[in-house]
């Protein structure tokens, strides 16, 4: 039976089988493998014989439209950068396609002349500040990158880091030079120093006297005692009453980690229809007490970890944190945005998008919903919504120096515009705290509310944006979904244009009226 208790003991579980509402997409969990369905599209693109698609997810939008989203092959090669979103009319005609950094992506020479072991060698000096040794794989691919499609070897080195955060690096060395062509990680931490979420209510199993801190959807806490490796021990209790809202009992940061689970399950269910982070209905795995006063926590592409933060006393179970570090998961389960310049610079702000829209979704009394990234973990937020370079780093309007910036600063003008889109521009208080947010072209834009900023971003996500996605597609596709969902001419897509120009972002073909 599940049961919800936290410091002072609540005794209604979570609604975690809640309805659906009308979403303006679904995705849904596509088979690994080439279909009949696959081969058709592929000759119907005009695709090469060696060339295959295979079929990752399914979306659809209120207008009709049927967004099928594809992984490359070449003559059993994978392609990187070269995911494609086909996209179809009721009747199954295909409308236009979303091709991934280019159509043509085959090889006349798919002969390594470097080794994969020289590649390793390469990959493993670029992974620099590991502590121990890391792991090491390869794989040949065909890698399309900023220079177009070259042979490679894909090297993921696996390692911790001397500030004990794991690490996944993907380091792309050209088969044919052994230059490095491209590095991302597929571990994104956050930042902060903890928080807890005070008498909440969180989905338990068992019974007495050992229940267990794991739900109905597989929502696990487990803590890791120090460790930085393995799975951890479930978190257990004798009557269902956990923790006591401090860090003298070790069950109060599960409290925090399982609640922001649950919270970001149902927020993503009841909004969008989808069904966690996998769309499969499966809950994520959350890990606590990481390390020794890692300060600190992230997403590794299976599951949550927490460090205590300084001193560790300070856990890094907030909502925002929580919120944030999941909403990697669904990216990477869904566009895939690289962690690299543009593309990683939209993927961290969509995980800002939808930690805050966590965060007032939870109404937390402690915590409640705002548009500062942060604001409860230290003496100031890390990052603002409505003024990103309030941070001294973000800036608040794009340009094309954007994409050299980190992800987590290049990632200000996105978290602009999604406070424009909502909120609009100028001095104004929501919730009792204060705002005031600029344009980058002094022209003043309304808001359309942040449940529609969200649920345009999230369509747009999920059905145009690519690995390599830019913050010009980022326009084409928030507009192309504002008419989906909301219709040509609406206010609403009015208002997500408008926010797109406050944020400096150049027209492309894309207006609410074509």
């Amino acid at each position: 039976m599940s049961r919800a208790r936290t410091a002072a003991a609540l005794t209604a579980p979570l609604a975690l089988a809640l309805a659906a509402t009308l979403a303006p997409a679904t995705s849904s969990a596509a088979p690994a493998a080439p279909s009949d369905a696959a081969g058709a599209t592929a000759r119907a693109l005009g695709l090469g014989s060696g060339e295959q698609l295979i079929q990752r997810t399914v979306g659809r939008t209120p207008d009709g439209v049927t967004h099928t989203r594809y992984d490359r092959r070449v003559d059993g090669l994978r392609v990187v950068g070269a995911d494609i979103v086909v996209h179809s009319d009721a009747k199954g005609a295909v409308q236009r396609t979303t091709w991934g950094r280019g159509r043509a992506v085959a090889l006349s020479d798919k002969t390594p002349k470097v080794s994969a072991a020289a590649a390793q060698a390469t990959a493993r000096a670029t992974a620099t500040g590991l502590a121990g040794t890391p792991t090491v794989s390869s794989e040949l691919v065909i890698h399309n990158g900023d220079a177009g499609p070259r042979l490679a070897h894909e090297v993921v080195v696996k390692g911790i880091r001397t500030d004990q955060t794991p690490t996944a690096l993907h380091v792309a060395v050209d088969a044919k030079t052994g230059a490095v062509l491209e590095s991302w990680d597929t571990v994104t931490p956050g930042t902060g120093n903890g928080i807890h979420v005070g008498n909440v209510t969180v989905g338990t199993s068992g019974s007495a006297p050992s229940f267990q801190m794991v739900d109905a959807l597989g929502h696990r806490t487990t803590d890791l005692k120090g460790a930085t490796t393995g799975a951890g021990t479930v978190l257990t209790d004798a009557d269902d009453v956990w923790g006591n809202g401090t860090m003298s009992d070790r069950a109060s940061v599960g409290v925090d980690a399982q609640f922001g689970a649950q919270k970001t399950y149902d927020y993503f269910l009841t909004t969008f229809g989808r069904k966690g982070i996998w769309d499969t209905g499966k809950g994520a795995p959350s890990r606590v007490h990481y390390g020794n006063a890692y300060d600190n926590a992230f997403w590794d592409g299976t599951q949550m970890t927490y460090g205590d933060g300084a001193g560790n006393a300070n856990p890094l179970t907030s909502l925002d944190v929580s919120g944030h570090e999941m909403t990697h998961g669904v990216t990477e389960n869904t566009a895939g945005l690289a962690y690299r310049a543009e593309s990683g610079g939209l993927n961290e702000a969509t995980s800002d998008i939808f930690g805050t829209m966590v965060e007032f979704y939870a109404a937390s009394p402690v915590d409640a919903g705002d548009y500062l990234i942060g604001e409860e973990l230290g003496s100031a937020p890390f990052r603002y919504m409505d003024k990103p370079s309030k941070d001294g780093r973000s800036p608040d309007c794009y340009s094309s120096k954007v994409g050299r910036l980190n992800v987590h600063y290049s990632s200000g003008p996105l978290n602009h515009w999604f406070y424009l889109a909502s909120e609009g521009s100028g001095a104004k208080s929501v919730g009792g705290v204060s705002y005031n947010s600029p344009t980058c072209t002094s022209k003043a834009v309304v808001g359309a509310g942040r449940d529609v900023a969200a649920k345009v971003w999230y369509s747009t996500l999920t059905n145009e944006l690519t690995s390599r996605s830019g913050y010009a597609d980022a326009r084409e596709g928030a507009i192309r979904q504002a008419k989906a969902i909301y219709g040509k001419g609406s206010a609403q897509c009015s208002s997500v244009a408008a926010a797109f120009d406050g944020i400096a972002v150049p027209a492309g073909t894309q207006t609410c009226s074509n």
